[in-house]
């Protein structure tokens, strides 16, 4: 299994911002749409930084919520990691887990078209393991 294979089944819909963006406006788009991340990119639509749930809870512990006035670009993560499409989900469970994030931009050809969560790739993981079950228990069955 892939990453074109994820995004097949959830669809390529990412939400991004511009690096002005205060924290504040974040935390409203989180909230709002339900997710754990916001990928921040430039006005030409490349990827410059990413923020996440925890990067700013832990701005708001080191500096105080008057930091939720800030823009963006003062805690962003800004080395994004991205993955491609026809990278594999051992490529991606490898990734998150060194360097520990749970969000990954998808990105072809300097382009962004998807976002994968480690949720995303747990239940394709968990899908394969299932097939893999049913297509042993056929075999024994049938065998």
């Amino acid at each position: 299994m892939n990453v074109a294979a994820i995004l097949k089944l959830k669809g390529r819909e990412v939400f991004t911002t511009t690096p002005d963006t205060s924290l504040h406006d974040i935390s409203k788009l989180l909230g709002l749409h339900g997710i754990g991340c916001i990928v921040i990119t430039a006005s030409d639509g490349k990827v410059v930084g990413i923020v996440s749930e925890r990067d700013i809870v832990r701005e708001i512990a080191r500096a105080g919520a008057t930091v939720l006035k800030e823009p963006v670009a003062k805690c962003m993560t800004t080395s994004v990691v991205s993955c491609r499409e026809s990278d594999t989900i051992d490529r991606l469970m490898a990734e998150m887990t060194a360097h520990r994030f749970r969000h990954m931009p998808v990105v072809e050809r300097g382009r962004l078209i998807g976002l994968v969560s480690i949720g995303d790739v747990v239940r394709m993981r968990i899908a394969e393991a299932e097939m893999e079950a049913a297509a042993m228990r056929e075999y024994i069955a049938t065998g």
